[in-house]
């Protein structure tokens, strides 16, 4: 894993970097583990872990005036600089509107800026500690630096309303760790904070003239194109191409033999728009897309394709996969899984720094990662930033334009074949764009306290669904009366919030839903990190969600518009010849691998629900979840979303519990093991001992 520390005094005499650039403290000499010192003084910044060197970068006009980058960024030094100068009257926003992706720290003076992205894949967080304030990149340095508990109701907002911000407001699992919300900044003044924001959002109050539908998609292609081109130009770092003989083998076969990826530029390759469309314009722009070694493929980029063995059905996905492959700039690799690999098939893996669901999935992505390049473009995102979220229809009716919602709500009615849909969505609408926020969020409150969780069935249900302002979790209906109390009270104490309310119904979901997606992301990326790999997930850059944000709202609500925009995108570059059903979405197998896993896995779930650490904390009752596991396995209508949140968080908890030492050196104090258990409901569990 890798992050940036840094902390701001409040004083400059209150502490200072040692000559090796550690920290000390009343006598306590600190300094984060595996750092390189980035600059020291009264407000130093570490940058920690496998950082390659061209992806930190410090420009400086004096020893107090300095910025740093760390990451893929597309801007020169000289751009650095004249960013810098610019930072210095407190202007924020031209820090993040440079290509790439990355994370980008300003020192003015005692003045401090730390710049989170608007998807929330890169995040800032901080926490008070030593009369200032900390601040880093995860968040479990911190709570190890300052010794935190465990926050169970941050725990339980998790599982009760996941795609809430009234009810995970900026927690953390850590107590007294704070999230900067993504669009935001921490701003320290000599230790003390301020959270600022540097990305207008859709106001309630103002309707904003709708864009020109082509010049939009025209901005998201160029957009596209400057993510992926910053990638292929970025220098290449290759480590250790040969790792050492094996007999009768090449290179790449040693390599991926012994964990490593392959040198050069990989992409993930299947029926799916997002990853095809990446995989097509890096194999199209000039330039050198990678070397493969032992293949004598020449200057190809790696395509990888999924081919579950497990769970059937991706004939045709594969079809389209191997007639976008006869690009000749292409080299097409086609990866094979069985039962070893279905979702919860593998419950082993590392501590990461968050939960998410995406912990039962992290060996099936491993597997296909594994036979990656060393940098390689996932389309992950694309969904979130392209895509309508239903709750747009809202701000249709809000803004009078009526006649948008004519193709998706008939496209609903193909589907579900009745003729009351379009009634149902146009009064479903109607009332969302009626109700307030605060009575949005009030009235989530009260189903959980009333325990109401209807199971949205098909795409019409889920639609309807999803129109509200703050939809309960798919694990709500498995949590005892207690933790969905306590999250009720949240609620309540996050729609009193400033600011809270001000956006329209379908912006404020779709942000919400991102910011969910890009944290989930953020904990597979650590899941299945494999040494010397870069995942680019290119429609998660700043520069291509503010673009995707453009995109008019009636072109987003049309039946297959992802793919007819990433057709366009793909056109504009010059790629026309896509295979027939190039786009089409396919969540079938996806549910399916997750009921076959549940039903493999079956022994090894009710195991690790024999005794759950989620009951002892009061969250869950055990016999509740074994009965559900069951229910799944035998093929009832369970919440398969809801199932995965519930394990991925036991799971998490188990790897907390298991860890040794701290991500911090110096003292005898912090290397001192973490408790062996949590104590029924409100124990006390040291998160980084």
């Amino acid at each position: 894993m890798r992050w940036l520390v840094g902390w701001s005094s409040t004083s400059a005499g209150t502490a200072a970097p040692g000559s090796a650039g550690a920290l000390d403290l009343d006598g306590e000499t600190l300094h984060p583990v595996g750092s390189q010192l980035l600059w020291g003084g009264p407000d130093p910044l570490w940058a920690v872990g496998d950082w390659r060197p061209d992806e930190v970068r410090v420009v400086r006009a004096d020893d107090q005036n300095r910025i740093a980058v760390l990451g893929i960024c597309g801007a020169s030094d000289e751009e650095l600089r004249r960013g810098l100068f610019t930072a210095r009257g407190g202007a924020l926003r031209h820090l993040t509107a440079w290509p790439g992706s990355y994370t980008a720290v300003v020192q003015v003076g005692r003045r401090v800026t730390v710049c989170g992205d608007l998807a929330g894949a890169r995040p800032v967080f901080h926490t008070p500690w030593a009369g200032g304030t900390a601040y880093a990149t995860a968040a479990l340095p911190l709570a190890d630096l300052v010794e935190a508990n465990l926050d169970f109701g941050h725990l339980a907002a998790l599982l009760a309303a996941p795609d809430v911000p009234a009810a995970l407001r900026d927690t953390t699992p850590y107590e007294g760790v704070r999230r900067v919300p993504p669009g935001h900044a921490l701003v320290l003044r000599a230790g003390a904070r301020e959270i600022a924001g540097y990305d207008p959002v859709t106001s309630l109050a103002v309707s904003a003239p709708p864009a020109d539908p082509d010049h939009a998609v025209d901005a998201v292609r160029d957009a596209l194109v400057e993510a992926v081109r910053t990638r292929l130009s970025a220098p290449r770092h290759v480590p250790d191409l040969d790792p050492g003989p094996v007999p009768g083998m090449g290179p790449a076969e040693r390599r991926a033999r012994r964990g490593m990826p392959v040198p050069g530029i990989g992409a993930d390759l299947s029926g799916g728009p997002a990853s095809a469309t990446l995989a097509l314009l890096a194999a199209g722009l000039p330039g050198r897309p990678g070397t493969l070694l032992g293949h004598g493929a020449g200057e190809r980029l790696l395509a990888v394709t999924f081919n579950d063995l497990a769970v059937g059905g991706r004939e045709a996905e594969l079809q389209r996969a191997g007639a976008l492959a006869e690009n000749p700039r292409l080299h097409h690799v086609v990866v094979t899984g069985g039962e070893e690999i279905l979702p919860y098939a593998d419950l082993d893996g590392p501590l990461t720094d968050e939960p998410g669901p995406s912990l039962v999935t992290a060996a099936r992505h491993r597997a296909r990662l594994a036979a990656g390049s060393a940098d390689h473009f996932t389309g992950h995102g694309a969904r979130q930033v392209l895509d309508a979220h239903p709750a747009r229809l809202a701000d249709l009716l809000m803004d009078r334009r009526r006649r948008h919602l004519v193709r998706p709500v008939a496209a609903l009615a193909r589907a579900d074949g009745s003729v009351l849909v379009p009634a149902r969505v146009y009064g479903a609408a109607r009332r969302l764009a009626r109700t307030p926020y605060r009575a949005g969020v009030e009235a989530l409150a009260e189903r959980l306290m009333r325990r109401r969780f209807e199971e949205p069935r098909g795409a019409v249900g889920a639609s309807l669904a999803a129109l509200t302002w703050a939809p309960p979790g798919a694990a709500a209906r498995w949590l005892t009366g207690e933790a969905l109390a306590e999250v009720s009270v949240l609620l309540g104490a996050g729609a009193d919030r400033p600011g809270a309310g001000v956006q329209r119904p379908g912006d404020h979901r779709a942000r919400a839903a991102l910011a969910r997606y890009a944290a989930d992301l953020r904990v597979l990326e650590q899941a299945v990190e494999i040494r010397s790999q870069r995942l680019h997930a290119p429609f998660l850059d700043n520069q291509v969600v503010r673009a995707c944000r453009a995109l008019p709202e009636a072109l987003r609500v049309r039946p297959g518009a992802r793919a007819a925009i990433l057709r366009t995108v793909l056109s504009g570059a010059g790629v026309t010849d896509l295979p027939l059903g190039w786009g089409v979405p396919s969540h079938a197998s996806s549910a399916a691998a997750a009921r076959a896993g549940l039903r493999v896995s079956g022994d090894a779930l009710q195991d690790l629900f024999a005794r759950p650490l989620l009951a002892d904390a009061g969250l869950v009752e055990a016999r509740v979840i074994r009965k559900a596991l069951r229910a799944a396995a035998g093929g009832s209508a369970v919440p398969l979303d809801g199932l995965a949140d519930l394990i991925s968080l036991e799971l998490w908890l188990h790897r907390l519990l298991a860890r040794r030492g701290t991500c911090w050196t110096g003292t005898p104090a912090r290397s001192r093991a973490v408790p062996a258990g949590i104590t029924p409901r409100r124990g006390a569990l040291a998160a980084g001992g």
